[in-house]
Order: C-alpha cells, then structure tokens, then sequence
C-alpha cells in the first residue's frame, strides 16, 4: 500500500512529504502500541552502552529532530529512537529548498541546516513522553551562529537541558551543513570538546553513555585519531556515520546540489569507515552503524563488522511504515537458515 501512497507524497516537495510524515506519526502515537518482539528463537535483542534494544534496528536523529513523534516512531517498530540535531537555541537552519530526492539511487541530498525549535522545547517533549518502550537517545549540534571555539559551550548548554532526560547522548561533529563544524574532529578540538561534554555529562546525569557521530569522509589517519581520542577519554562509543560530501556512483542535477548525501550510495563508504573505526577501537568502544541500511544483509554485514546497533533513515523515507516489522521478518528468516540462535552470535562469529 505504501508504494501507492509514495507516489503521492513523492509529489510534494521532500519537507512538504516530511510535514504530513509527521503529522501521521504523531495521530498513530497517541492510538497504536509498539509491537511486541517475536516470541522464541532467534533472539535479536541487543545490550550496548549499558542500553537495552528488543532488536538492533534504530532510527536516526534527523528524522525526528524535536522530539515531537516518538511514540508514533516506536508504534513502527523502531527500537530505539534518536532525536535531534538540536541546539541550545531555536534556529531556522538553511534557506529552502534544503532537501533533495534521488529515487533511482535510494538516496537524499540535504543541507537542512540543524533547522529545530531549541532545547527548552525539546526537554518540554521529553518531560511529557511517559513510558519509554526503547532507549531515547539526543543527538546534540552546534549553533550556525555560535564560533567555533566556543561550541563546546552549545554542547555543554545541551547536556544541561536535555542531558537527564535522554538515555544517551550524542555529540554531532560531523554534520556538513553547518560551517565548520568538521573540524571539530581533529585530535585536539576534539580532545578538548569530548573532555568538557563528558565532564559536564557525569555532573549532569552520571553513567549516561555518550557517543559520537562521526563523518564517512575521514582520511587516512584522521579516523583513527578519532578513535584513539575517543577511547583515551573513556566515551562510550562511535556513530558511523554521518552523511557524506563525496557523491559515488550518483549523477544529475540533484546530484550536484550541496549538502550531504544519505541512502544507498553512502553504504560503501559508511562500511568501510564502520570497519576502520572497528579494527582500530578493538573492542574499546560500543560501535552504531548508519548510512545506506535497506536489506537485512545489509544489517547482517554491520553486525560481522563490528557493529551492535544499526541506524536507518532514508530507507524509511524510500520503504515507508512497515519497513522496520519486513526488515526483521527477513533477518530473522537468515538467522534461522544458518542456525543462529541470536545476533550476539553473529558479533562472535564475526
């Protein structure tokens, strides 16, 4: 049914298609319930961070980016839901248009901009979610406006609003549509951003796990002097990844817009930094894979790689509601044909 309604909705313009998106998971929040995990063997739960999944497949900040469909995103079948970008202040983000369809790639092009209403609006969502069928995580930015060498303050400014009200938090450095926010990943910002986060966390809400998404477009060396930061301060692990500037096997127009690019294309390049980050790390850090999960394969070869959660956005834009419930009906499905009774498993066997 959805491929119908796609149709339509893929007539309106991309934030137009987001707003009513929205809308309709707000109405099914309030009057549908999550479904329940399948009963018996193979069991797909999933322990990272200290956190507990029913089943390792997440939604992505970006999608829901105030907080405002939670419920309604659990009511889909996502495990856990991850909220934001936000910032300490409302902020319109960039100039529209700001969000681009490629249908015959399965992918997106966005420069949105860390458009959000604010933290204060956020914690307000938060405060009122009531029962929590999975981990909610906030994923944290910085300000267009604020300089960079004083976003840790913006970070900082999120931890303290929003920090006890999540259930892990996320530090969002690798963001390509606001200005300099990439350089926030060199050794020593970064050492020095994570440091100030992780200390003003431990104050805020002690024990909560914070992470750090991370850009797929990360040279030689500069990935794993990430890692190396990340495990010196103790965090609890990595997002791999974020969207990227590169544009594989992707032409037209579309194509050539800025911004960063999500979807299928991004796969290749998300894999093999979830790889990179993996080897490097050795175990040292919990490891959430994101960018261009469509099939259960693909959920398959982030888990071999080092992966205990997956993430996934733009296949729910392209696959629609019951995408989360089909892609775990089919993961199940080759768990069971090669004897696998659980994806803890699948990580040992990797």
């Amino acid at each position: 049914m959805y491929r119908f309604l796609k149709g339509a909705l893929f007539l309106l313009p991309p934030e137009r298609a987001h707003a009513l998106a929205m809308a309709s998971l707000r109405v099914l929040g309030r009057v549908a319930r999550p479904p329940s995990p399948p009963a018996g063997p193979p069991d797909l739960s999933v322990t990272s961070a200290g956190l507990r999944f029913a089943h390792p497949i997440a939604l992505a900040a970006g999608f829901d980016k105030d907080a405002e469909a939670v419920a309604g995103c659990f009511a889909v079948g996502f495990s856990g839901v991850e909220v934001g970008t936000v910032t300490p202040r409302p902020q319109p983000g960039n100039p529209r248009p700001r969000l681009f369809r490629i249908p015959e790639a399965r992918a997106l092009v966005n420069r949105m901009g860390f458009n959000n209403h604010g933290a204060d609006a956020m914690a307000r969502r938060l405060r009122a979610l009531g029962r929590r069928p999975g981990p909610v995580g906030v994923n944290l930015g910085k300000g267009k406006d604020t300089p960079l060498e004083r976003a840790a303050e913006d970070y900082v400014a999120g931890v303290e609003k929003l920090g006890a009200l999540a259930d892990y938090v996320v530090v969002n450095a690798s963001s390509p549509n606001t200005p300099g926010l990439r350089q926030l990943q060199a050794s020593e910002p970064l050492r020095a951003l994570l440091s100030t986060v992780r200390a003003r966390l431990e104050a805020v809400a002690p024990g909560k796990p914070l992470f750090l998404k991370i850009a797929p477009d990360l040279q030689a060396g500069e990935l794993e002097a990430v890692v190396d930061v990340a495990v010196e301060l103790g965090i609890s692990g990595l997002i791999c990844t974020n969207t990227t500037l590169a544009r594989p096997g992707v032409q037209g127009p579309v194509a050539s817009e800025a911004g960063g690019l999500s979807g299928a294309p991004l796969a290749p390049l998300a894999l093999e930094t979830l790889r990179r980050a993996s080897a490097r790390a050795g175990g040292r850090l919990a490891l959430w894979a994101s960018g261009g999960v469509f099939t259960a394969d693909d959920v398959l070869l982030r888990l071999e790689a080092g992966a205990d959660l997956v993430q996934v956005y733009t296949a729910f834009i392209y696959e629609g509601p019951a995408f989360v419930p089909s892609l775990l009906e089919d993961l199940r499905t080759r768990l069971v044909a090669r004897g696998i009774g659980s994806l803890s498993a699948v990580r040992r066997a990797a």
